[in-house]
């Protein structure tokens, strides 16, 4: 079994897990609106693995919630996890942030069709749509949502989920949507997924691998003072 420490940056939520094969041994996050990534992130990797008394080198691979998500979040992430791979001289691993976000859902709920969506601002979201066994029916895309976005999804009963659903409930009002509250990316939905990407060797190259930010960054206007 591999020890793989996981971490989750794409949105507000900064979370830390470290898992042995499939098994979740250490946890910690914090969802916070002022972003504290770049203060957080390696605090909570230093306690996650001193929970669950282990050193830095008995780590086998580190993988990355890859996005989609917030810009400044995703680089923190893949910025640590890099450093990291390259001090350890480890695997880095990427998982899609809204497969993981489909899969646990998946585990917990039942549904004919799952939805997980990410806040893109105003009444755009980044998502996806996958079917019960995590296979992607429709590709990961920026929706700006009205009442006509998953109308062709929505003949089965459809789960949306994710900081970007809540903000839709009203405007998808179709009997087969239904809606689930204060869900997050967490670094605890990467385990199983990264686990099984270790067993085939299917590792990213650390000095070219990129978030995937879906969208290029575009900067807030500055306060007038």
């Amino acid at each position: 079994m591999a020890i793989i420490l996981t971490l989750d940056t794409s949105t507000k939520n900064c979370s830390v897990a470290l898992f042995n094969g499939n098994k979740i041994i250490a946890f910690k996050e914090q969802n916070s609106d002022d972003y504290t990534h770049a203060e957080q992130l390696t605090l909570f990797i230093e306690k996650v693995i001193k929970s669950a008394n282990l050193t830095l080198k008995e780590i086998e691979a580190i993988a990355i919630s890859k996005g989609p998500g917030s810009y400044t979040g995703l680089r923190i992430g893949t910025s640590t996890a890099k450093g990291l791979c390259y001090a350890l001289d480890i695997p880095l691993i990427s998982i899609s942030t809204l497969k993981a976000m489909a899969f646990t859902m998946a585990k917990n709920h039942v549904a004919n069709i799952y939805c997980p969506m990410i806040d893109a601002r105003r009444m755009e979201v980044f998502s996806a749509i996958y079917d019960a066994e995590n296979n992607e029916i429709r590709k990961i895309q920026a929706d700006v949502v009205d009442e006509q976005t998953y109308t062709n999804f929505l003949n089965n009963e459809v789960l949306f989920f994710g900081d970007g659903a809540l903000k839709c409930k009203e405007i998808i009002s179709h009997k087969n949507a239904k809606f689930l509250e204060g869900i997050y990316p967490s670094a605890k939905d990467l385990g199983k997924l990264a686990h099984a990407k270790f067993m085939n060797k299917d590792f990213e190259d650390v000095a070219y691998f990129e978030p995937f930010y879906l969208k290029d960054f575009v900067a807030g206007k500055k306060k007038l003072s």
